[in-house]
């Protein structure tokens, strides 16, 4: 058994853990893009990213790919977290303004613009349709080709499938093929039709972490009214 803090609360839990799954058991909220239960970690959006460590050392990992490690402190809603968080959807919103699902992740973590390019693209290169072909479909229908900025998803040498039995599990967990919204325009890149008041206590530095871990926040609520 492994011992570890997160957001200064001590848990104990099995050799080989996921931080992402240590926080979950302790009810603490990770959002997720690039995660499912059932597929292997990937670590590809970075969403999940929590702070471990203390002063200078302290850094950022994603936790659906990061070990528990015995005495390990971990922060998952730091002003340095939250921050990175805000990027990294800034960036998917770039990428694919018109999904519901990042435009949710939007709303939910007080992002009200875009400020990159956007490029309209049908793919954020999550891998969830991969790993969805593979491991839970047996199929490897699909895969990764190319790098850097080639990098895309498609069949082997771009030819029809024998393999593919057009299940559609591939599009059920794509989060570029959900429902989308209908805003395009640069100026609109985010819709905020479902938007959340940020939690006021790490709002205007008070506090360096989040103190309040409930979902909805209750003080956020009471505001909202």
């Amino acid at each position: 058994m492994i011992s570890l803090t997160i957001n200064g609360l001590p848990v104990t839990v099995d050799k080989g853990t996921t931080i992402l799954e240590a926080a979950k058991f302790l009810g603490f909220p990770i959002p997720t893009l690039c995660h499912m239960d059932g597929l292997e970690p990937y670590g590809a959006c970075r969403l999940c990213v929590v702070e471990i460590g203390e002063g200078n050392s302290a850094r950022l990992v994603t936790s659906c790919t990061y070990r528990a490690e015995e005495g390990l402190k971990v922060r998952t809603a730091s002003n340095r977290v939250l921050r990175a968080r805000r990027m990294i959807i800034e960036l998917l919103l770039g990428t694919c303004p018109q999904s519901k699902v990042i435009q949710d992740l939007a709303s939910a973590h007080g992002v009200k613009r875009q400020r990159f390019k956007q490029e309209h693209e049908d793919c954020i290169l999550c891998g969830l349709c991969v790993r969805m072909c593979k491991e839970q479909m047996a199929a490897k229908a699909i895969g990764f080709q190319g790098r850097g900025e080639n990098r895309r998803i498609g069949t082997p040498f771009d030819i029809k499938s024998e393999v593919c039995r057009l299940c559609g599990g591939c599009i059920y967990v794509c989060p570029a093929c959900q429902l989308r919204c209908t805003y395009n325009d640069p100026d609109k890149a985010v819709c905020g039709g479902c938007a959340n008041l940020t939690p006021p206590c790490v709002e205007k530095e008070k506090f360096d972490d989040m103190m309040c871990y409930m979902s909805p926040c209750v003080a956020c609520e009471i505001r909202k009214e």
